[in-house]
């Protein structure tokens, strides 16, 4: 399939290619660094406009933070694998259609799991005893009277505060709230839910900013076949060098010069900067001239948080057809929960997931020893559990490549952050899933942000060639295609 009809605002009847051609101009490059989805859709944008684009990528696969493992014999997602927002409003609902990708919605709207709903899902205490589903939906309920309440204490404090200390500040004003015993336990549990939306531990993150996401309607579906067909087909026929990593940027004289680490240059008119985070702030990259006080200071004040998977294929099922099946314990560290792929691809697949501290201490372990510590919570919960024929364990906290899944925000930080971020310097463009505009932490956003990215460098280039005419057909949205089409989802 022409990854050009993701982009109709492309579809100029050859007008860009003609102006190029007619006015002899030479072809503006721009070097993309990173190559997961919002460097691909950046790229995609700018070949599609006729640019001469060279994508680098460190590793040795494309995807970044998406990465669907296929040594099951099934697609796995080990990174992303939700669409947050089933809907046609979602920028990357054209594509998922028009690629005829199934989504398996896990809930609605309005669920205090964020994308799951109690329906689906099955708890048990630390010792395998399963708990009742009455007490799971009072607790939650409770659980959302306790958010709720830390609004009123958000508006009290004029200075941040983490939202592990909002819940106690609220607990010691309304002890009713409090639980004890195994509800205290399920309390815990939603609150490691919690932790696992943003990837870090509750008195990680700010109480100001927590909720303040702007969530797409349609719920949250997981993609059925994984993210990998996304990836591939906006990557088409972009030249794309895997293995080439950066340690440095240089900037003058109207050039990028981008030097990768074996010594290797490359030159072009701009260049389009979408590396994690985590790279980032490691000061992986070195910038010549130095980066400006102020986006030091707005990738410092980024909080970037850890969220671990541990994949088991089973040769049999033998657990019940929920969604969920998660472990209560005293602590919210102590909780855990397994995803059943089964109920929605067929395959006979648990993931265990693991955010913040814990994700990072189970990075400590053997993948042997991972796989072993999670097997021993579900023999606990199924003596009968059979052994796993295989299994996979990822590593986004220590991996070179990443240092971290997504951004989250940190107790205090500043609230124009995100536009510091964002913010081009001459002609370096930034891109990824944290300096979208409005949906940091998914896979949307990270594509959005890569073509908004796409398409400033656009203008800026055009308008340094005085190109008014191809200036003016640079588009600043993209259509909704095929809404006569309803997104595939395999669960309402």
């Amino acid at each position: 399939m022409d990854p050009k009809l993701f982009f109709p605002n492309n579809f100029l009847d050859g007008t860009i290619t003609s102006l190029i051609d007619n006015q002899q101009r030479p072809a503006p490059s721009v070097i993309v660094i990173g190559a997961g989805i919002s460097g691909i859709a950046a790229a995609r944008i700018l070949h599609d406009a006729s640019f001469k684009v060279t994508l680098l990528e460190s590793r040795d696969r494309l995807g970044g933070r998406i990465h669907t493992d296929y040594s099951f014999g099934c697609p796995v997602d080990m990174g992303a694998s939700w669409l947050h927002g089933v809907c046609n409003e979602n920028p990357l609902a054209p594509l998922i259609r028009c690629l005829g990708l199934t989504l398996y919605r896990t809930s609605g709207d309005d669920s205090v799991l964020y994308d799951h709903d109690l329906e689906s899902c099955m708890l048990f205490d630390i010792d395998g005893n399963k708990v009742q589903q009455q007490t799971v939906v009072e607790v939650g309920e409770t659980f959302k009277r306790i958010l709720e309440e830390t609004g009123k204490v958000r508006d009290e404090h004029p200075e941040d505060i983490s939202v592990s200390e909002a819940i106690s500040i609220v607990l010691d004003r309304h002890p009713q709230l409090r639980k004890q015993g195994l509800a205290h336990e399920v309390l815990q549990w939603f609150i490691c839910r919690m932790e696992a939306w943003f990837a870090a531990d509750a008195d990680m993150i700010s109480l100001k900013s927590w909720d303040q996401e702007h969530v797409l309607s349609g719920g949250h579906g997981l993609m059925v076949q994984g993210y990998n067909p996304v990836i591939n087909a906006l990557a088409k026929d972009i030249d794309i060098r895997l293995n080439h990593r950066v340690t440095k940027i240089s900037n003058g004289y109207n050039k990028v010069m981008v030097t990768l680490e074996d010594g290797r240059n490359f030159v072009a008119d701009a260049a389009i900067i979408t590396v994690p985070i985590g790279i980032l702030k490691a000061n992986l990259i070195e910038f010549e001239p130095r980066l400006p006080d102020w986006k030091v200071s707005a990738i410092s004040d980024l909080g970037v948080g850890n969220e671990n998977k541990i994949a088991l294929r089973f040769d049999k099922v033998f657990w019940p057809n929920v969604e969920l099946l998660g472990v209560v314990a005293p602590t919210s560290y102590a909780c855990g929960y397994f995803l059943n792929l089964h109920k929605a691809t067929g395959h006979p697949v648990l993931v265990y997931m693991a955010a913040g501290r814990f994700a990072y201490d189970l990075e400590k372990l053997s993948d042997e020893s991972a796989a072993n510590f999670v097997m021993l919570q579900l023999k606990k919960m199924f003596p009968d559990a059979c052994e796993p024929v295989q299994y996979l364990v990822s590593h986004w906290g220590t991996d070179p490549n990443s240092l971290g899944c997504y951004s989250y925000d940190l107790v205090g930080k500043s609230m124009d952050v995100y536009d510091k971020l964002r913010a081009p310097l001459g002609n370096l463009f930034f891109g990824g899933e944290a300096v979208s505009l409005d949906n940091q932490g998914s896979v949307h956003g990270a594509y959005s942000a890569g073509v908004m990215a796409a398409e400033n460098c656009q203008r800026y280039l055009w308008e340094k060639q005085g190109n008014l005419e191809s200036l003016s057909q640079v588009s600043v949205r993209h259509e909704t295609l095929g809404t006569n089409f309803p997104l595939q989802i395999s669960r309402i």
